[in-house]
C-alpha cells in the first residue's frame, strides 16, 4: 500500500475526537496519545498491521454515504458469480440508498437486510444504510432515531467480515485492498479499483 498523502473527505481534524464511540483495541488507542490527524492514525494503524482498528476508525471517520459505499464494494467482493438473490438484493437495496438517500430506500435497505439474515457482508451494508438517519421504529410509531455511530459499525462489520469469511487465510491481503478502496472513496474516488 502507497503512503497516504489525504483523505479529503474526513473533515475532523483530530483522529481522538473520530475514535470517542468506537471499540479500538488497547494498542491502537496508545496511538491517540500523540493527538494524532486522521491521515497520521490512519497511516499508523495500517503499518502496525491493526487493519481490524483501521477498518472501524475509517468506517467513523468517512461520512455515512461514503461509508455505506465501501460496505457495498466490500460485500460484492466476496459474491460468488451468480450470488444468492437475497444477498444481491441487499447489497442492491444499500447501493439504492447510496444513490438516493430517501426514507423509501433506507426502509428497503433494512427490509433486504432482515432477509439476508445479517450473517454476510451484504446484511451489514444494508444495515450501514437503515441505521444512517431517520428512525428505527416502524413508520407509524414515534421515532427512535440510531445512535451517530450505528452505521460506522454496520460498515465495520461488514468490511471485516468480507475480509474474513472466504480464504480467512488470505485475510490480510483483503483488509489491505479493502482499505485501500477506503481511503480512494475517502479522497474523492469511487473505490473501484482492481484487486490482484
Amino acid at each position: 500500500m502507497a503512503d497516504l498523502v489525504s483523505l479529503n473527505k474526513i473533515l475532523v481534524p483530530k483522529a481522538a475526537l473520530i475514535c470517542q464511540d468506537i471499540e479500538l483495541d488497547q494498542q491502537a488507542r496508545t496511538g491517540l496519545a500523540s493527538d494524532p490527524s486522521p491521515l497520521d492514525f490512519l497511516q499508523s494503524l495500517i503499518k502496525q498491521k491493526m487493519y481490524p482498528d483501521a477498518v472501524r476508525f475509517l468506517a467513523r471517520a468517512l461520512p455515512k454515504r461514503e461509508a455505506v459505499w465501501w460496505a457495498c464494494l466490500s460485500a460484492r467482493s466476496c459474491m460468488l458469480e451468480k450470488p444468492e438473490p437475497k444477498l444481491a438484493q441487499a447489497v442492491e437495496a444499500a447501493e439504492a440508498w447510496v444513490y438516493k438517500p430517501t426514507e423509501t430506500n433506507r426502509r428497503q435497505a433494512f427490509n433486504s437486510a432482515e432477509a439476508a439474515s445479517f450473517e454476510n457482508p451484504a446484511a451489514w451494508a444494508g444495515m450501514g444504510a437503515f441505521w444512517s438517519e431517520g428512525s428505527m421504529a416502524p413508520e407509524n410509531v414515534p421515532a427512535v432515531p440510531p445512535a451517530d455511530n450505528l452505521t460506522a459499525k454496520a460498515v465495520a462489520g461488514a468490511v471485516m467480515l468480507a475480509a474474513v469469511q472466504s480464504q480467512p487465510e488470505r485475510a490480510n491481503d483483503k483488509y489491505l485492498f479493502f482499505l485501500e478502496q477506503g481511503i480512494d472513496i475517502a479522497n474523492g474516488g469511487n473505490g473501484r479499483l482492481w484487486q490482484g
